[in-house]
């Protein structure tokens, strides 16, 4: 079970990866990054990523229907996907046994990523991933 360095250098070693970092969304404070940061500043970055991801946690406008199992303690939605015109920017919501207040965030060069690659491994590294 990889903690969050070993998560980060993982999520580096993606096609196109340019940065990633783990953000606590309820502070905006990033709790570990790695690479090059959109704008140069990885706090930044971090704190402008978590006023999105709480947009989305904190509004019922997101959640799954009542009969699809969601049982309302983990945010309702899975991850976020922003691109622009050189990146991707993905956002993977993090189940935890405390407060589900994490998320992974990676961005990808356009020309050179894989979106849909970079989905399904930032799944799987949020479900081994550590935090403690």
């Amino acid at each position: 079970m990889p903690g969050i360095d070993e998560c980060l250098l993982e999520a580096m070693r993606l096609p196109g990866a340019l940065g990633a970092a783990v953000v606590d969304w309820t502070s905006g404070l990033a709790l570990g990054t790695v690479g090059d940061a959109p704008g140069g500043d990885h706090e930044t970055t971090a704190a402008e990523a978590a006023e999105l991801a709480r947009l989305a946690a904190e509004h019922r406008a997101f959640a799954p229907e009542e009969e699809a199992g969601w049982d309302g303690q983990d945010p309702p939605v899975e991850d976020l996907i922003v691109s622009n015109r050189d990146t991707y920017h993905l956002l993977r919501f993090v189940r935890t046994t405390f407060d589900s207040s994490v998320f992974l965030h990676l961005w990808l060069a356009r020309a050179d990523g894989n979106l849909a690659l970079a989905r399904i491994r930032l799944g799987e590294m949020a479900g081994r991933l550590v935090l403690g």
